[in-house]
């Protein structure tokens, strides 16, 4: 590995830290990087996942203030996550790519469906008997953050905007300590499909990973100064344009 790719890799991971603390589409830079310099899309997303890891657990600690009051929350659903992070893991270990990858455009073009119409979906819930912790209270929040620690620990693009989209339909609560909870969630479905590849990958590359981890780190905790001070409004904004670049980039 030369010197300029060892760069190029480390500042993907770092803008990939960021974005992931703020949205959620991290692998969206680092993969495409990645398979420039020739590493085959297996490599690439194994090594991307060990990676990235720590950027989320930075991020979702540079959020430490908004997760106050949050612990049960980020247990359940984090339990939630881990269990789909392992699942999502063993899958890409053992199916081919293209089983998956295939409705992964349509998967994010729902997520964003989501965040736009959330602020209204959340009153009108708000209104019922029950609020918005309707969806919560029956289980549907839990498996949803289970299905999206599948997709998580198997590719990850956009897995942010997908777990965002779930807590602000299922949880009364304001944008900022959802995307801190979202950064936990991801972390603990990322950490654990990292498990699974360290232990189990053959085509993971030590040095790639090492690169984006010491990147995603410092990225995180820009992410968290950042992405705190995005109003509400402008945070919503940003996720949908990222999930639609998401999407232009996994059907081109």
């Amino acid at each position: 590995m030369s010197v300029a790719e060892a760069l190029a890799i480390f500042a993907a991971g770092g803008v990939a830290g960021t974005v992931n603390t703020v949205v959620g589409s991290g692998t969206l830079v680092t993969f495409p990087v990645l398979l420039a310099f020739g590493y085959s899309p297996v490599t690439a997303n194994v090594s991307n996942t060990v990676g990235l890891f720590p950027g989320s657990i930075s991020g979702a600690i540079g959020y430490r203030r908004e997760l106050r009051g949050q612990r049960r929350r980020a247990i359940a659903l984090g339990a939630a996550a881990t269990a789909g992070g392992v699942t999502g893991a063993i899958l890409l270990l053992a199916l081919p790519a293209s089983a998956f990858k295939a409705i992964v455009p349509a998967f994010i073009a729902a997520a964003l469906v989501l965040v736009v119409v959330q602020p209204l979906l959340t009153r009108r819930l708000a209104g019922r008997r029950g609020g918005s912790h309707l969806l919560a209270t029956r289980g549907l929040l839990p498996f949803g953050i289970f299905v999206g620690g599948i997709y998580g620990g198997y590719f990850g693009a956009a897995q942010g905007i997908i777990y965002l989209s779930l807590l602000g339909l299922a949880l009364a609560d304001g944008l900022q300590r959802l995307n801190a909870l979202k950064n936990v969630i991801a972390a603990l479905a990322n950490l654990a499909a990292a498990i699974v590849f360290v232990v189990a990958a053959p085509h993971l590359s030590w040095a790639v990973a090492g690169l984006l981890a010491l990147g995603s780190v410092l990225g995180g905790q820009l992410g968290a100064h950042v992405g705190r001070r995005l109003p509400p409004t402008a945070l919503r904004a940003l996720i949908v344009v990222v999930g639609i670049a998401a999407i232009v980039k996994l059907v081109a």
